[in-house]
């Protein structure tokens, strides 16, 4: 627990960001076609002088992220990171979530229909915001009021500022998906404290926003009704410096503890479990401690873990043990193979199988391919790391540009 207390003192945070004083609304790249228009329906855009604020705007579908969404957020921030008038920049969401992921239902419904290519699209515009993100100069501050999930967390994770509430909930449920945990999820789960990382990428567990500040995911907390008095004091700051951006968020934030029930208290458990180099492995160890506690949470670990894809948590595991060592630039051409891998079905079609019987038909009786651990082998999971082939273009990021020096 004394890796967590360092981090335990939280801060303030913003939510709704309606700017209390009268706003202007600033469009990037303005159309008047039906289509444009309803992609900027999807992203607004907030300003003032000084700052912008990007609002997730899909409420209905919990602001889960399409291909439209993420290709506007990118044009957004890049002519604001080139706009020398600008200091900061906020995200958030409309609604109770801030963002569900990866827009998922419509991905399974593009490869039943055969249209591979466009779910390849979405993946490589996602990821290419989210490189933009990890690189990005000017000071940032994602408003995490609600539900966060997946993809949601590589837009607004690798920023410089996420303010987390007592509404917040996050999770990275893939594995249950048939999936991975992606959009850079590997380069920051794997940089949690202990095995932290894998336990959350394995499972797909829920953090509120107290857990969040404890190990480092969130940089602030307030409560949801305080929210509207740091958004009034960020309306009013005409700066870049992110140092004047923290005190703001600092000066209506929250102290906060994790309560006995946090998963921050089962650190010591997670470590000596979710270490072993191999799922198997990490079975074993969660049932040797099962049989040798009164305490249910190993029981509860063990079940999520059976209701995951099989080969998804092999692929997971391997996927944050590689981001371990890697820059976010690596982490995400990585996450791009294995996603391209399950889209296309070369292996499993264990993506389609996940979100038919989680999302579409809801019968939560998935058949997964391969339906064992046991006979899922080596060479099916080192397919989804291996190049993607001579005629299938890797996922090219802008790093001689973004990143000179590395």
């Amino acid at each position: 627990m004394q890796r967590f207390r360092g981090v335990l003192q939280s801060r303030n945070s913003l939510q709704k960001l309606r700017f209390l004083a009268p706003l202007r609304t600033y469009l990037a790249q303005p159309s008047y076609s039906p289509q444009h228009d309803h992609v900027e329906d999807q992203v607004l855009v907030e300003g003032r002088s000084n700052s912008r604020a990007a609002i997730l705007n899909r409420p209905s579908s919990l602001n889960a992220i399409s291909t439209s969404m993420a290709g506007r957020l990118k044009r957004l921030y890049e002519s604001w990171e080139e706009n020398s008038d600008l200091g900061f920049i906020i995200m958030k969401g409309n609604g109770k979530a801030f963002c569900s992921g990866a827009d998922v239902v419509s991905l399974y419904q593009l490869i039943n229909e055969g249209k591979v290519e466009e779910c390849k699209s979405f993946f490589n515009t996602l990821y290419r915001f989210v490189y933009l993100m990890g690189t990005y100069v000017k000071p940032h501050v994602a408003v995490l009021d609600g539900t966060i999930m997946g993809a949601g967390a590589g837009i607004s994770f690798p920023g410089m500022f996420r303010v987390a509430t007592d509404r917040t909930v996050y999770s990275h449920p893939e594995t249950q998906l048939g999936f991975h945990p992606d959009a850079g999820a590997s380069f920051f789960l794997s940089h949690l404290p202990g095995y932290l990382g894998e336990y959350l990428a394995l499972t797909g567990d829920k953090l509120n926003g107290v857990d969040m500040i404890a190990c480092g995911l969130a940089t602030h907390y307030c409560m949801n009704a305080r929210l509207p008095m740091i958004e009034e004091r960020l309306a009013k700051l005409m700066t870049d410096d992110p140092s004047v951006v923290e005190s703001s968020l600092a000066q209506y934030g929250d102290l906060v503890y994790p309560d006995k029930s946090s998963v921050v208290y089962k650190i010591e458990t997670i470590d000596k479990c979710f270490s072993h180099d191999t799922v198997e492995e990490i079975f074993d160890a969660l049932e040797k401690e099962a049989a040798n506690s009164v305490d249910e949470w190993c029981k509860a670990t063990l079940k999520k873990l059976k209701e995951a894809s099989p080969l998804s948590l092999k692929i997971a595991l391997r996927s944050i043990r590689d981001g371990r060592f890697q820059p976010i630039d690596k982490c995400l051409a990585r996450e791009y193979r294995i996603s391209v891998n399950c889209i296309s079905k070369r292996v499993s079609g264990d993506f389609s199988e996940g979100v038919r019987a989680r999302l579409v038909d809801k019968d939560f009786a998935p058949k997964w391919d391969p339906p064992r651990l046991e006979d899922v082998s080596k060479d099916m999971v080192d397919c989804f790391f291996s190049p993607l082939g001579e005629y299938e273009p890797e996922l090219d990021l802008p790093t001689s540009s973004r990143e000179p020096d590395m």
